[in-house]
């Protein structure tokens, strides 16, 4: 028993290793071809819903510290005149995190483009409003931005605090309606702020800022709420359709995987001289 056991609980754990280096191997060869046909550095961030191997139980992914750790670390490896691809499939996640990027990617001095195959709420649609161009599948949805107090929306914790008297309202409440309040007039802040970026051009309206920010903030959709194609343009953001196949085939390579797989890839190395100029841009197609 014992002669046919071992080999057979060598292929169970060996299999799976092996399937998941091809799979990684197949990600970085297409993440390249991308990089290649764009002359962009390709950042991916992809966070699945993943089932834990023995429990069977949800493990929700989301941006996190981890991850804005690895995409300034891209970043910084990309040389400042290079545009950036970021492939973003997220329900968001941490606020710090999340403004740590969209602050990085505002500070590049070349393009940045966002593909949106699917969905980025929350905190990813703060990085979409980061970039230069929004590029979204047509069926491709952003979020509200407006921010959450525990499990209340912001909004929310302040109309209540305005509706009842002090009186009325426990000590507690009140100390969430000031948190509720600084945190609003943070992120207006922060949103006015990305959405101001003319680096390497002007990409909104300045006379539109105000009103993205006041419409993503005000609390009037529920912070789940899809924001379609048709939505998102008619706020006077960068957005267009079209999709390159490769980036849906790229999102094939993403499949539901086990825990503690990297939500971040790129391939971690700075460019040489040789391959930065065979991926570089001219000058005059840089900043359509």
């Amino acid at each position: 028993m014992i002669d046919w056991l071992l080999p057979l609980l060598v292929l169970s754990v060996g299999l799976p290793s092996l399937g998941q280096k091809q799979l990684e191997a197949a990600r970085r060869d297409l993440i390249s071809k991308i990089e290649h046909e764009r002359k962009s550095r390709v950042i991916v961030l992809i966070h699945r819903s993943e089932t834990m191997s023995l429990l069977g139980l949800p493990l929700a992914r989301f941006i996190s510290i981890e991850d804005s750790e690895r995409i300034l670390r891209a970043i910084h490896l990309t040389p400042s005149d290079m545009p950036i691809d970021l492939i973003l499939h997220t329900p968001g996640g941490l606020v710090l995190a999340a403004q740590q990027i969209a602050t990085a990617l505002t500070r590049h001095q070349s393009k940045v483009t966002t593909f949106i195959p699917h969905y980025a709420m929350s905190g990813g649609t703060l990085l979409a409003l980061a970039s230069d161009e929004i590029v979204m599948d047509e069926n491709a949805v952003l979020g509200p931005v407006d921010p959450q107090i525990g499990q209340h929306p912001a909004v929310s914790i302040l109309r209540l605090a305005q509706t009842k008297s002090s009186e009325q309202i426990s000590d507690e409440m009140l100390i969430l309606a000031d948190i509720a309040r600084k945190s609003i007039k943070q992120m207006d802040a922060l949103l006015q702020k990305i959405l101001r970026d003319h680096i390497p051009a002007v990409k909104v309206d300045p006379d539109d800022i105000e009103k993205i920010s006041q419409e993503l903030l005000s609390g009037k959709w529920t912070h789940d709420h899809p924001l379609t194609v048709e939505d998102v343009k008619k706020l006077g953001l960068p957005v267009s359709t079209g999709m390159p196949k490769s980036l849906y085939d790229l999102m094939d390579l993403y499949p539901q995987t086990t825990p503690h797989q990297p939500n971040v890839q790129y391939i971690p190395l700075p460019y040489k001289k040789e391959q930065l100029a065979a991926l570089h841009v001219p000058p005059s197609a840089r900043h359509p």
